[in-house]
């Protein structure tokens, strides 16, 4: 197994695939030959991670989908199916998770048919949802006392990143599980944060996400103040881009805002208001004050309850221009043909 050597919480590993990585070539080659993976969830962020770890050389079990086009896919490429969490377990030594949040990561473990049924001590489960974090630090602790190393490494990134191998991940887990789950991460992230234990990587996620969530509210809200006094999107837009305000968030939501592009950033409104009730839930737990996130989880809340919830955060802008009597953005481009 590869070996790697400790390094101080919040370090960031970037994998060069030069040679020069913390673990020479042969030594990362024997842990893949010997650690056998397994992975659920190969929906759309997942197909592109579990590629990458078949693509690494690691021998790969994935769970029959819903979509049977991506296991089809991942079979050819040299994975095997599995029917069942615990039939996975009782097989593989690292299980990546791919699911939605803490209700399906309790039923893969808890259910039925869940890893726990099979699972054995040394088992690695790596958790790359965005969940509660205070629900992951109590299910690893319980988890521990079996010698089964529940690890969070939420991601940051987009299904094209995961297809090439290069999204972000904030890692919580010990020292002996992290240098074992590394490698695994490796075929998927090209940057590794270790945050702290676990939990650790749960937490950054969702103060990670409630920093976009609110610049998508604060965008939304900015747009729809300009529109009441006849500042186009076009025109808001000549100031920001390029500015100090821009970025990469930015730049994917105005392609909706400007283009008409539905899968400018394909993150939907339903996983955003959960996103937000988890940092809620979060500042409940520590006591903590919490103006904005209250708001913006609001904001979230309403535009699903509206019938939103399966568009995207940049559709937003549409829920704030109709609250406010404005036309939405097919709208305008229909006025404008």
């Amino acid at each position: 197994m590869c070996r790697v050597s400790r390094r101080p919480f919040g370090h960031a590993k970037r994998f060069s695939g030069n040679g020069n990585d913390s673990c020479d070539d042969t030594n990362r080659e024997d842990a893949m030959a010997g650690t056998r993976v397994g992975f659920i969830g190969v929906g759309l962020m997942g197909h592109g991670m579990a590629k990458n770890i078949l693509a690494k050389g690691f021998p790969l079990a994935v769970m029959g989908h819903r979509n049977r086009a991506p296991v089809e896919d991942l079979v050819s490429r040299g994975a095997t199916e599995v029917k069942t969490p615990a039939e996975m377990a009782a097989q593989c030594d690292v299980i990546v998770l791919c699911v939605t949040g803490a209700p399906q990561v309790n039923e893969v473990l808890n259910g039925e048919n869940g890893i726990l049924k099979a699972a054995k001590a040394g088992l690695h489960i790596i958790d790359t949802s965005t969940s509660e974090p205070t629900l992951t630090m109590a299910l690893a602790a319980e988890l521990a006392k079996d010698g089964i190393f529940l690890c969070d490494a939420p991601l940051g990134g987009t299904p094209i990143q995961a297809e090439e191998g290069a999204l972000s991940a904030m890692v919580g887990a010990d020292d002996a599980a992290f240098a074992v789950i590394e490698p695994v991460v490796a075929a998927f992230a090209s940057r590794i944060v270790r945050v702290g234990a676990p939990g650790a990587g749960h937490t950054m996620k969702l103060l990670n996400n409630f920093l976009s969530l609110g610049y998508g509210a604060i965008y939304a809200e900015a747009l729809a103040i300009a529109g009441k006094v006849g500042v186009t999107a076009e025109v808001f837009d000549s100031v920001i881009r390029g500015s100090r305000m821009d970025c990469g968030f930015y730049q994917t939501f105005m392609g909706y805002v400007l283009e008409g592009n539905v899968n400018a950033h394909r993150f939907t409104i339903t996983n955003a208001h959960k996103d937000m009730r988890y940092v809620t839930n979060l500042a409940t737990n520590t006591g903590a004050s919490a103006f904005i996130s209250a708001t913006v989880k609001n904001l979230y809340a309403a535009a699903e309850g509206l019938g939103n919830g399966a568009k995207n955060v940049p559709q937003i802008t549409d829920v704030l221009a109709q609250m406010n009597g404005l036309p939405t953005v097919l709208e305008l481009k229909a006025a404008a043909e």
